[in-house]
């Protein structure tokens, strides 16, 4: 059933070649930054996509290369859109590269893998370590063919320690590094956070050691290896609450939306939802009792200072509620139009993607997808003056551009492809 569908798509890719060269030359002339660097990805799931996602984003070419039949595990995670298996979830990651299929555990599909490294500048995996030098496709194997690759392993623990072989998720490492301990209502349940923030962030961190990496290459002339994991991202972005105990010895505790150690700062039960104010100055939250018609608060002696705040929260902050909760969000909204504080509704998704700022600055790219149709996806969240991050294309259907890669880059014949097909070394 597959064989028709990337046939049809052949002609699908040769479209969305040309939009990405019209849409880098219409955006002032210039290059995106990473124009011109091939990236392997054998990652699933989110950190690893989250980080090649970024860097093609920043115009570096990603062929993903993906399980034959199988492919990445979140394309079968839910909801899929306009009835085809098209997930939600795989979208949000995966824009801007080009899907191969191929069985790295078949000889010959090792042999693609590693004649592709030849000609690229990137690989980047997250199998559990030890795995990919079982099939021969470790660090050591791609260093002896293609010396200038740079070689980032993205896994749960690194690869070192006695948690080394154990597989890791994002709600595994924040548990244990201390992000879930931290965060819910106070004296309430731990809370897992809405989204996979230690993937994203090991993400980010991948993205930035690899950009780091190709910098130093051009003056060494060497690839390297680079190992990202989530427990470790974890605890360094802990930031102060992993800096209060090691220097102090004190444990965090949960806090809800409130910081412990600014007052007012925390979310409001209103009218009609919640409000966030953070008054992180006296004279902020000068202005923040001015504004909400109780100016004898800031006066109060009690309260007179951030520190004295903090001292007498359980005093100060049900006052405070009380007041919030007299008027809507948007009666706030009006009222705190200009405030030297910052402030917010918490916002539904519908109300996020509904403000008027955020359609404003056209974050969100509608993009034509092959058996999805029309797709939206929330852009890159960087913007550069001269060259820079770009939303080319609809991210790939599995193994769309095996044709493609296999005879572009590595220069097989139709006939040696067909043949791979046909013993499902590729699809």
């Amino acid at each position: 059933m597959f064989l028709p569908t990337y046939r049809i798509l052949r002609q699908y890719n040769k479209q969305i070649n040309s939009f990405r060269k019209k849409s880098v030359s219409s955006s002032n002339g210039s290059e995106s930054p990473l124009d011109g660097i091939r990236i392997i990805d054998l990652t699933r799931i989110i950190a690893g996509p989250f980080c090649t996602m970024v860097l093609s984003d920043l115009g570096a070419e990603v062929i993903k290369v993906e399980q034959p039949n199988h492919g990445d595990p979140c394309r079968k995670w839910g909801p899929f859109i306009n009835n085809t298996h098209e997930s939600c979830y795989f979208i949000s990651i995966n824009r801007n590269k080009k899907s191969m299929c191929v069985d790295l555990k078949h000889p010959e599909g090792k042999n693609i893998l590693l004649e592709l490294a030849r000609k690229s500048d990137v690989l980047i995996e997250n199998y559990v370590p030890g795995k990919l030098d079982e099939l021969h496709l470790g660090y050591k194997d791609f260093k002896k063919v293609a010396p200038h690759l740079i070689y980032c392993s993205v896994t749960g623990f690194g690869p070192k320690g006695p948690y080394r072989d154990r597989p890791g998720y994002d709600v595994i490492a924040s548990s244990m590094g201390g992000l879930i301990h931290s965060t819910g209502a106070l004296d309430g349940e731990p809370v897992k956070v809405g989204v996979a923030i230690t993937d994203i962030t090991t993400g980010l961190y991948a993205h930035g050691a690899i950009m780091a990496a190709l910098f130093k290459r051009t003056r060494t002339g060497r690839g390297q290896k680079i190992d990202c994991n989530l427990l470790s991202t974890q605890l360094a972005t802990l930031i102060n609450l992993g800096s209060n105990y090691l220097n102090v010895g004190k444990e965090s505790k949960r806090w809800g939306t409130a910081h412990e150690s600014i007052v007012p700062y925390e979310s409001f039960p209103t009218k009609d939802g919640y409000f966030t104010v953070g008054a992180g100055s006296d004279a902020q939250f000068r202005d923040f009792c001015k504004r909400i018609n109780h100016p004898e608060l800031s006066q109060n002696s009690k309260y007179s200072t951030n520190e004295l705040r903090v001292r007498h929260r359980q005093e100060l902050e049900p006052l405070l509620r009380s007041i919030m909760k007299m008027k809507s969000n948007e009666e706030w909204n009006k009222i705190f139009l200009g405030a030297s504080f910052p402030y917010g509704p918490v916002n539904t998704l519908k109300a996020v993607f509904e403000d008027e700022h955020i359609k404003a600055i056209n974050l969100v790219k509608t993009l034509d997808h092959p058996v999805a149709g029309k797709i939206k996806v929330v852009g890159p969240p960087v913007t550069y003056n001269e060259g820079g991050n770009y939303v080319k294309s609809p991210p790939p259907v599995l193994g769309q551009h095996t044709n493609e890669i296999l005879t572009n880059l590595l220069n097989l014949d139709e006939d040696h492809i067909e043949d791979l097909r046909k013993r499902n070394i590729v699809q």
